[in-house]
């Protein structure tokens, strides 16, 4: 198998939200074709889990998906920040939770490589406990909830929560992860 070749590439937009790219590309069966390409930043998630193994999730309205979404926290790195520093602010400023303990990596994944250029970062982070008052953006209204981690499995697979997918794989990665320590 042999690689696409960019014969030409032209931004269609740019906005702080991301781009959109055209390119003329060559396939290897010598095939001309115009593809897309989405650029968005990358960005961290976490687990996080309470002493007593509650999971520290936030509800926010997601516009796309026109409803209220049950999630794990998440963000974009700010600029000269560490994806761990990164995490850590974002858990901070979304719930006012803070661990001791570092973040432990879980999986650095291609969104959707087909069409995007960006990864998520999954980190696990335990002992969480809440110290700080929420420290949201002007444009963010987001609610912390607590639900048992034993029981997210059987929430998730019942589709007793909206979520998205980041989400439901971080919770069966931090539980194969937990599950051999």
């Amino acid at each position: 198998m042999d690689k696409w070749k960019t014969l030409k590439s032209e931004y269609l937009y740019q906005t702080p939200f991301g781009n959109l790219r055209k390119e003329k590309c060559e396939l290897p069966n010598s095939n001309i074709i115009d593809y897309y390409v989405n650029e968005y930043e990358d960005w961290v998630n976490a687990v996080v889990l309470t002493k007593e193994k509650q999971m520290v999730l936030v509800k926010q309205y997601r516009h796309a998906g026109e409803d209220f979404f049950l999630e794990i926290p998440a963000g974009k790195m700010e600029k000269g920040e560490s994806h761990e520093e990164g995490i850590l602010r974002e858990v901070k400023e979304e719930t006012g939770y803070v661990s001791q303990k570092p973040p432990i990596l879980l999986g650095d994944f291609m969104v959707n490589p087909a069409t995007q250029t960006n990864k998520v970062r999954t980190y696990l982070i335990q002992d969480a406990y809440k110290e700080f008052e929420q420290d949201l953006d002007e444009n963010e209204e987001i609610r912390v909830e607590l639900i048992d981690f034993g029981e997210m499995g059987n929430i998730l697979q019942n589709n007793q929560i909206k979520t998205q997918l980041f989400t439901a794989n971080g919770y069966y990665m931090a539980r194969a992860y937990l599950g051999t320590c």
